[in-house]
């Protein structure tokens, strides 16, 4: 294979738009660019477009059409969900419980809410960065109104116990909201809301080879939600402005073929994380697998570590060969502060520094594969020859 080509691994920061999605959205946005709420032909053609794209999407995660507030992107759908159930239930309760490894979009907010007078606890995982249904339990009070827990972690993989986080929650506290972060799982895990009794879900359509600028808020039917915008009423004044139509069909055709993809070509990602494994550990003894193993861990994320290095040198390392991967949370890439998801994980300052994540896409190819896994441990055998 040619240096010279690109072998993108950096998938959990983002993807490239599926060529069907985007010939679809350049369609939409050239002829179809009514505005879905104005009553002539071309909104009403927008409008039909809107709907079918949200039927399609809700078919997908096996909810009603209604139950789906569309929204600029993942960030936004956490927001709203953090805040906007916190402050409608507020009468209820002012504690909320999430965990120490949850995405800034989910933090943020909550310390937000921490100002605002709210009490919230945040749940550490365990070495492997696993979150024990256990203590969330014990964090649960009867002022708790809110629950947000991801799904896949997006540094590490670890896939959060959901069905059991629920039924403890349900059990001990049925007022609670459940709440998923599922920006890193849809179209690459199973995923099914309402069998799994979780009443809010949070979807980023650029996580799934959909565009960017665009994401979903799944609210079970009946919960109430503090809007964060005011305008002209549309998505039941949940999610006013006007609906970005290309952009939410884009989204809807990346979930339908997305879905696609898992349902055939699961194994083969799995087996793209496992070939990387097996030659990094033959290769370099030293390095760390970071996060859970076996069915704990989404298929297409891989975190690795090697203790003397410094992850940012790998990245830049592995570009001179058009190899592109990442150090950590793409919204924290050019922090100098070590990730808070490995910190909480109570891993050594080493292992922190060393760090590289390697996401894989239903695009990538066996060829690609086989070039990385070549390569680089190749590159950090010489890294290890300069440094050390």
């Amino acid at each position: 294979m040619s240096t010279s080509k690109e072998v993108y691994l950096d998938n959990s920061a983002t993807t490239r738009v599926y060529p069907e999605v985007v010939e679809n959205m350049k369609r939409i946005m050239g002829e179809e660019y009514g505005n879905p709420s104005s009553l002539h032909r071309k909104g009403t053609a927008a409008e039909r477009i809107l709907h079918g794209a949200r039927e399609e999407l809700a078919e997908l995660l096996g909810v009603k059409g209604k139950s789906l507030f569309f929204t600029s992107g993942g960030t936004e759908s956490n927001n709203l969900a953090v805040l906007g159930i916190a402050r409608r239930h507020r009468r209820r309760g002012n504690h909320l419980v999430t965990t120490a490894v949850e995405h800034s979009s989910v933090l943020e907010p909550c310390k937000r809410l921490e100002k605002e007078g709210f009490r919230v606890t945040y749940v550490s995982p365990d070495a492997r960065g696993l979150v024990d249904p256990d203590a969330v339990m014990e964090a649960l009070t009867p002022e708790t109104v809110l629950l947000s827990v991801m799904h896949a972690n997006n540094e590490t993989g670890a896939i959060m116990p959901l069905s059991r986080l629920a039924r403890v929650v349900k059990d001990q506290n049925p007022g609670v909201v459940f709440h998923v972060d599922a920006a890193q799982s849809m179209t690459k895990l199973p995923l099914a809301p309402e069998a799994l009794m979780i009443d809010a879900v949070s979807l980023s359509a650029h996580k799934f080879h959909g565009p960017k600028g665009v994401g979903a808020l799944y609210l079970r039917e009946g919960l109430l939600v503090e809007p964060l915008f005011g305008g002209g009423g549309q998505q039941g004044e949940i999610r006013p402005g006007t609906e970005n139509t290309p952009g939410i069909l884009g989204m809807a055709l990346a979930a339908r073929q997305g879905m696609e993809h898992y349902c055939r070509d699961q194994d083969r990602i799995r087996g793209y994380r496992n070939k990387m494994i097996t030659r990094l550990q033959q290769a370099c003894p030293q390095c760390r697998i970071i996060g859970p193993e076996g069915s704990h861990v989404a298929p297409h994320i891989l975190n690795v570590s090697f203790p003397g290095l410094k992850g940012e040198v790998i990245l830049h390392a592995l570009e001179e060969y058009h190899i592109f991967v990442s150090t950590g949370s793409a919204c924290h890439a050019r922090s100098k502060e070590p990730s808070h998801v490995l910190r909480a994980m109570g891993l050594e300052q080493e292992i922190l520094e060393g760090a590289v994540r390697i996401s894989f896409s239903w695009l990538n190819t066996e060829e690609e594969i086989e070039f990385v896994a070549e390569k680089m441990p190749a590159v950090i055998k010489e890294l290890y020859a300069f440094f050390q």
